[in-house]
């Protein structure tokens, strides 16, 4: 059913744009993908991720299982794990989580780790070390093929997304990241989120380079 619904609403962005080309925004908050060998050190051998519902992109989901991030400063606690499990351990984070724990996390697309800090990670059954991982995720859309070529716009390609209201401004630097199994979706953190103004699944407008 969330499938459907998330392709109900794409086709009708791209149908009623209304001259426009406007994407659904998805506001991401703080949380943890982990790999197999993480996920039993901090919950146990032979344990295995619990879905408890769907995310946006297809085969993505919320997990039952929570953690506490523990930084120089401070720590967070019920930070939710996103699964499917990855190859590599990867906490995304706002600026402000970052400052809260004391620590400084640069600006990566999900993925790219060289050169990330580490960071403390307790689970119920034990506490992990992570030489790295800790970035502040980028702006970024997930499209689909049919998507990128209705936009015009290519993989690995900068945009920008313009947001009206009182608040409003023009958010730059998005990397647009097509996939066969994306589906149409702005993702921000909580930080922009506030700073925006945002609400889950509001539409903004997509402007390209040299359009504005």
């Amino acid at each position: 059913m969330a499938a459907r619904v998330a392709e109900l609403v794409a086709a009708q962005v791209r149908e009623f744009a209304g001259g426009y080309y406007r994407v659904p925004v998805g506001i991401s908050a703080r949380h943890i993908h982990l790999t197999r060998e993480d996920v039993e050190a901090l919950f146990g051998p032979g344990h295995r991720l619990t879905p408890m519902k769907p995310l946006s992109q297809p085969g993505q989901f919320a997990c039952e299982e929570q953690v506490e991030l523990v930084g120089p400063r401070s720590s967070i606690a019920r930070v939710r794990v996103l699964g499917p499990e990855r190859p590599a351990s990867q906490v995304e984070m706002s600026g402000t989580d970052c400052l809260k724990l004391g620590i400084d996390a640069p600006v990566r697309t999900s993925g790219q780790l060289s050169g990330t800090p580490g960071i403390t990670v307790k689970g119920p059954a034990g506490v992990l070390e992570l030489s790295a991982g800790l970035i502040i995720a980028d702006r970024h859309i997930h499209m689909t093929p049919e998507d990128a070529g209705w936009f015009g716009v290519e993989d690995g390609e900068r945009v920008s997304v313009r947001v009206g209201g009182p608040r409003g401004g023009l958010m730059g630097q998005v990397v647009i990241r097509v996939s066969e199994k994306g589906r149409l979706d702005f993702h921000v953190d909580t930080d922009d989120a506030n700073a925006f103004r945002l609400k889950q699944g509001q539409l903004l407008e997509l402007v390209k380079e040299g359009t504005r």
